[in-house]
């Protein structure tokens, strides 16, 4: 087995490794820096419009392979949010489509009616699930690729399950449409694990977040570097603040320890809840940040990034040092190569 697979045809790469394009902090430097190295790199595209246009522009600058850009479905019709923000949300994809962004990744929702756009656009379609009834579905709808995200994930987690228990599941129930595994895979022995298992390729988070190019605080890179699978939790309510309803998993971080002190309550009875720990300095906007709330601590973030949350998944175990991220993709081929071998 070799680590060419049908998704390198589908989407013109040489090898089926993805970064997750993890919010602001998946920049053109870190996506580009992937391409290049022949996998996939991914953006982060749930901004403005300006934003989304300058990202795609640039990393096409960066690099003349493939890349994509992730969105979150769900902020399309958050209820948390009002009807002028739900708007400026629905307008990423078609911005992102009119700038021929080349491969297209969603999450969190329903992608059926992306699928004719982005096609028509010349895009292919990923999309992120968490069950397998999920895949079944996306596939039916269309989508390019499945991405199938296990319980092992950090970040946001639709999956209650093991990836090592739905990918084989997945991969026989989506075929003809190839499957990419996602959560727990850190290395070359867990992505040699999975492509035996029938992926087609593999998406990772937390690999790239301790990663040069991502634009992410170095205090948050480090605890990355310095934790172990133990040292993270998942909630389905710490960081609820924008984002309901959306189970998680973090590092243990001030906030998780002042919450767990208190007897874990409820939001509305949080410690600390409403206030400010600081503000995110995203270039396109200055966003004070509450306690409890979703985002990443990008190196503009004027708090402690003790207070926001440190999302990674138990890959943290593989995760030892800060590279750049061509030659994390370029060391996870070797490994995985090295695993075949054995």
């Amino acid at each position: 087995m070799g680590l060419r697979t049908r998704l390198c045809e589908l989407l013109g790469i040489e090898y089926p490794i993805l970064n997750v394009g993890f919010a602001a902090a998946a920049v053109p430097e870190l996506a580009a820096a992937v391409s290049n190295a022949g996998g996939l790199g991914v953006l982060g595209v749930g901004l403005p419009p300006d934003e989304i246009r300058r990202r795609i522009t640039r990393t096409r600058e960066l690099t003349s392979r493939p890349f994509g850009g992730n969105m979150i479905i769900a902020a399309f019709a958050s209820p948390h949010f009002d009807e002028t923000t739900r708007e400026l949300h629905r307008q990423r994809i078609p911005v992102a489509l009119e700038e021929r962004l080349p491969v297209l990744v969603l999450f969190w929702g329903d992608p059926a009616p992306f699928v004719g756009p982005a096609h028509d656009a010349g895009a292919k379609l990923l999309v992120q699930v968490g069950t397998v009834e999920e895949a079944v579905a996306a596939a039916k709808a269309g989508v390019d690729a499945v991405i199938m995200q296990g319980s092992e994930a950090g970040g946001h987690v639709k999956a209650t399950r093991s990836i090592w228990e739905t990918l084989p599941v997945a991969v026989k129930a989506t075929t003809p449409t190839p499957v990419i595994a996602s959560g727990g895979i850190g290395d070359g022995r867990t992505i040699a694990r999975a492509l035996a298992m029938g992926a087609q390729g593999v998406s990772l988070g937390t690999r790239f977040v301790a990663s040069e190019e991502a634009w992410i605080h170095s205090h948050y890179k480090r605890r990355v570097v310095e934790a172990t699978a133990a040292d993270t939790f998942y909630s389905e309510y710490l960081y609820d603040v924008g984002w309901r309803d959306a189970p998680h998993r973090t590092i243990k971080n001030r906030t998780y320890v002042r919450w767990d002190v208190a007897g874990r309550p409820p939001s509305g009875s949080r410690p600390g809840e409403g206030e400010i720990i600081g503000t995110l300095r995203l270039g396109w906007a200055d966003v004070p940040w509450q306690r409890y709330a979703v985002g990443m601590a990008v190196p503009t973030f004027d708090g402690d990034p003790e207070d926001a949350p440190l999302w990674a998944g138990l890959s943290v175990d593989q995760v030892n040092d800060i590279r750049p991220a061509g030659q994390i993709v370029r060391d996870l081929v070797r490994e995985t190569e090295e695993a075949f071998a054995v």
